[in-house]
């Protein structure tokens, strides 16, 4: 009986949100027909795959806005996007079309989230190029399973007039593989399969990590799909240099000091990775888990911060109205026994726990929030940046 309920509640959800981006386009007068507009949506990679796209497309003289869960590049204006929003609601959406095409903009990169797909924000927007990145672990406690979370990604795909995948995602690429047969798509990644891969279009990168080749390629693949010459795309990956939240370096010296958005199991894997090789001596990671969303992926992330961490601080990230050690003791499920793991439900106590608890050599990497500027507390969003906090802490250690 209770998911006959939420599917019900569910579908009159889907009609709501269907009226209301219907009424959206009509008041904005349907821009999204004005535009070429590149669709970016994916578990991991979204915003700095959109914004390298973004970057290219500048550096190739057109004239282009950005839309995505950092902020909004619009007419030669930033905007906040909001709190906690990778694709803001649907008139906020068409607002900003309809800004970009009244200042004469050509091209808008749009980041897409599953959540917008499947509750028709992006309505109404022929989408010229649709990139999927990849599909892993995240938002099952609204999708319920893997198979309609990566249905809602493939519809992006399904919708583009070009589709650009990666072909190193196989489940996700054998899913695609039925409708890709009769449009026109390009593949990336880094094996020999995929269409742009390092050997066909060879570039250089200042971002580090796996996942960030991934994010290049994912670009030149768009790049390609456009048709904008790829000495003028690599030129631009060549010169980037990263997204604002996104392994982004408060300290180097005497001991590593990381903010990143990293809030999903695959992604805490990837930039794990990738940090640990900046130090020898010990990675302490301070991070927690988003109240009132996936709850299955908690113990997921506890597993992927213990094979690559020496020490682990549990902390609150977005708890809302859920209790903060409960969501610390489901991290707290998945991290083995015997290893060092503290537990600090407020984070700024985390934070300067971990900052204090530094050597020199040493890697302190704070996870969750990113380039956010709240923290959510119960029903209230509270003014929060770990960029600064950490800033504090190593004042205050100093």
């Amino acid at each position: 009986m209770r998911a006959i309920i939420d599917r019900m509640l569910r579908s009159l959800k889907g009609l709501y949100h269907f009226f209301i981006a219907l009424f959206a386009v009509l008041w904005f007068r349907f821009p999204g027909r004005r535009l070429t507009v590149i669709g970016v949506t994916g578990t991991d990679g979204k915003t700095t795959t959109a914004t390298l796209i973004y970057t290219i497309l500048k550096a190739a003289g057109i004239r282009a806005s950005m839309i995505t869960s950092v902020h909004a590049v619009v007419g030669g204006r930033v905007y906040d996007t909001g709190f906690h929003v990778t694709t803001p609601d649907s008139f906020a959406v068409q607002r900003y079309l309809r800004k970009a095409v009244d200042h004469g903009d050509t091209h808008v990169v749009l980041e897409v989230t599953s959540h917008g797909l499947s509750q028709h924000r992006v309505f109404g927007i022929p989408f010229a190029v649709g990139v999927l990145t990849n599909v892993t672990h995240e938002h099952l406690d609204w999708h319920k399973t893997m198979e309609h979370y990566r249905a809602a990604k493939l519809s992006l795909l399904r919708r583009a007039a070009i589709a650009v995948i990666n072909r190193d995602d196989a489940e996700t690429y054998t899913r695609a593989a039925p409708f890709l047969r009769n449009k026109r798509f390009f593949s990336y990644g880094i094996r020999r399969e995929a269409k742009i891969n390092p050997e066909t279009v060879p570039f250089t990168t200042e971002l580090p990590g796996e996942f960030n080749r991934y994010n290049c390629l994912a670009a030149l693949a768009a790049a390609g799909a456009l048709g904008i010459d790829m000495g003028i795309a690599r030129k631009a990956i060549a010169s980037f240099e990263g997204v604002k939240g996104r392994l982004e370096v408060v300290q180097k010296k005497p001991f590593w000091v990381i903010v990143d958005f990293a809030h999903t199991p695959n992604a805490l894997l990837q930039v794990l990775r990738t940090v640990r090789t900046l130090t020898k001596k010990r990675l302490i990671h301070v991070f927690g888990s988003a109240g009132l969303r996936d709850r299955s992926k908690r113990p997921l992330m506890g597993q992927a911060s213990a094979r690559f961490s020496d020490i682990i601080v549990l902390t609150e990230e977005d708890y809302r109205t859920e209790n903060v050690e409960t969501i610390m003791n489901e991290i707290a499920g998945g991290i083995p026994e015997g290893k060092t793991v503290y537990r600090l439900g407020q984070r700024r106590d985390a934070v300067v726990f971990a900052i204090g608890s530094a050597r020199p050599g040493d890697l302190v990497l704070i996870t969750g929030k990113g380039h956010e500027q709240s923290l959510c507390r119960g029903r209230r969003e509270i003014p929060w940046s770990d960029v600064e906090e950490a800033g504090k802490a190593l004042r205050k250690k100093r």
